[in-house]
């Protein structure tokens, strides 16, 4: 039991890690000034957002904190 214990301590760390450098990888969602007077939404980039490297870091957010809490309360429930 204590292998498996310290499989999933490694996994959450791992994970941890994870998700800290992903949503350090993501742009801030603030566009300033310049958002307001072109608008954002009408841009191929503001169409096409979840194709591209920003919606895939958002995803991969997503799933990372889903696992985290998954693995957090798997953790604290089985020992």
């Amino acid at each position: 039991m204590d292998i498996l214990r310290t499989i999933i301590m490694v996994l959450f760390v791992l994970i941890c890690i994870a998700l800290v450098v992903v949503i350090m990888m993501q742009e801030s969602k603030s566009s300033g000034l310049s958002g307001a007077i072109n608008g954002v939404a009408d841009t191929y980039w503001g169409k096409n957002k979840g194709r591209s490297m920003e919606g895939k870091l958002v995803q991969a957010t997503k799933v990372l904190a889903a696992l985290f809490f998954v693995i957090a309360l798997v953790l604290n429930m089985a020992w």
